[in-house]
């Protein structure tokens, strides 16, 4: 992942000193954290449809899917006192991992999540008022709403 990592950077004009500031923080991250766990989504087992548009959909809800079951797997985690965190740049280099790890072919990394006890537990953000990130869309035909 590294070397597909620095060649990403270099291509996008990094200096070598920034390039390898973010490598090395890339691999302290994946080599101290106590687990990983790579979410990979699979097509194999989904529906396949004749023509392009039912088929993005298919994908979607298959990528929402490994998303939902990412998002489980960290409310999991901090049930049992643990901490997460989740990247994606499994996404950036997935014929690397799938050739590392001997994956499945059919097998799509996704994510890759770090976990363990938490050095310290941050403070919680300031949330935006429900009022400023929602809309609430109001018919002007009460009859569509029945």
């Amino acid at each position: 992942m590294a070397v597909d990592f620095e060649r990403d950077l270099s291509r996008d004009g990094l200096s070598p000193e920034k390039i390898q500031a973010q490598i090395k923080r890339s691999k302290d991250r994946i080599t101290s954290a106590p687990v990983a766990i790579l979410l990979c989504l699979d097509m194999s087992e989904m529906d396949t449809y004749p023509d392009e548009k039912r088929q993005q959909a298919e994908r979607m809800m298959a990528v929402q899917s490994v998303a939902a079951a990412g998002l489980q797997l960290l409310l999991a985690a901090h049930v049992e006192g643990l901490g997460g965190v989740w990247v994606c740049s499994p996404l950036f280099v997935q014929e690397t991992i799938l050739n590392t790890l001997n994956l499945p072919e059919t097998w799509e990394p996704q994510a890759m999540f770090f976990i363990g006890f938490p050095a310290d537990i941050p403070e919680a953000r300031e949330r935006k008022p429900l009022e400023e990130i929602a809309y609430y869309a109001k018919s002007n035909n009460p009859e569509r709403m029945k």
